[in-house]
């Protein structure tokens, strides 16, 4: 070998050495870019109307703004409440209202995700013709959420006070709703919302009965009162409750959304009154990835501001626990 050839394969080995480095330091920077991106939540956030009752019934907020609202707090899903459009839909009519919701939502780039739907009759009752005339009020809503674009409405499930009679109703009335809802693609389902709708196992049981793809649930995460002193579904004290995590548990497989209800919260943004990871692990374990979302209920401090905590709390557990 020569002098003159010896030069060039050291300048050989020497370029080489050199591209070999640069590549495993690039493979590196990769690994390091990928190892610290930000994970996002396993779900996306919707806001949940009633969130905002008490700004809406006391006309500090006006309840067809309500998708401008949720995108200025950062949400971009939006869950209607049908009973707070009963003055509007006296003043405007439905057809109006609907449109007037409709482009507010395309103007404000937030998707309608569902209708909570309230006082239209009880569709587990026993008698067939009061049970019946529920199912006829509903449909007006499915209609609607069909209009808005929204997958679901969320419907009550109470009537019969007899364990088994209220299966048997829940069933019937459910189901004829549900076939309903099927010919407009919309689901029905049904939150844990007092009574025996609040017996998660008795609940989950209806919904096996009926059996469509379309007929689910919506778990809330603060909804398992079964009992109360008063005998009613809502007022006075609580005196039987479900187990919510085991509630939440057997429902999650039915669930077409989730309800992350709120009350109160630490220094540190903690809900105080519900264990959030233990909520949202099991949500994330039954595979779920739709919407949660946001339903504070508390006084301590302003709406606004219990939704943007309940908000930044879910956010937070959300990332870690899809690290």
């Amino acid at each position: 070998m020569t002098k003159n050839t010896i030069i060039p394969l050291f300048l050989l080995f020497t370029l080489t050495t050199m591209f070999l480095g640069c590549k495993e330091s690039a493979s590196k920077s990769e690994k390091e870019q990928v190892s610290t991106e930000v994970k996002e939540p396993f779900f996306k956030l919707s806001l949940a109307q009633w969130s905002l009752h008490r700004a809406i019934g006391s006309d500090q907020l006006d309840p067809v703004d309500f998708a401008e609202k949720a995108k200025e707090i950062g949400f971009e899903g939006i869950e209607y409440v049908s009973g707070l459009y009963t003055k509007k839909i006296e003043s405007m009519g439905m057809e109006a209202l609907l449109d007037t919701l409709k482009a507010k939502s395309v103007e404000h780039d937030i998707e309608n995700v569902l209708i909570m739907i309230d006082g239209e009759g009880d569709l587990a009752a026993s008698d067939e013709q009061e049970r019946n005339q529920a199912v006829e009020n509903h449909k007006k809503w499915v209609d609607a959420a069909d209009f808005l674009g929204c997958h679901s409405i969320r419907v009550n499930l109470f009537g019969s006070k007899n364990e088994d009679d209220w299966i048997a109703n829940a069933t019937i009335g459910l189901r004829q709703l549900a076939e309903y809802g099927q010919s407009k693609r919309i689901n029905v389902i049904v939150e844990n919302h007092g009574g025996f709708s609040s017996n998660a196992e008795l609940l989950t049981r209806v919904i096996k009965n009926i059996d469509m793809e379309n007929c689910g649930t919506l778990p809330d995460f603060g909804n398992f009162c079964v009992k109360r002193d008063s005998g009613e579904n809502w007022r006075g004290k609580c005196i039987e409750e479900y187990d919510k995590y085991k509630g939440t548990e057997e429902m999650m497989p039915y669930a077409k959304g989730v309800s992350a209800k709120s009350y109160d919260f630490d220094k540190e943004g903690n809900e105080t009154t519900l264990d959030y990871p233990r909520f949202l692990k099991i949500v994330k374990d039954a595979g779920y990835t739709g919407y949660v979302g946001v339903e504070f209920e508390g006084s301590n401090v302003s709406e606004e501001e219990g939704i943007e905590l309940t908000r930044d709390l879910l956010i937070k557990i959300g990332k870690e626990l899809s690290e």
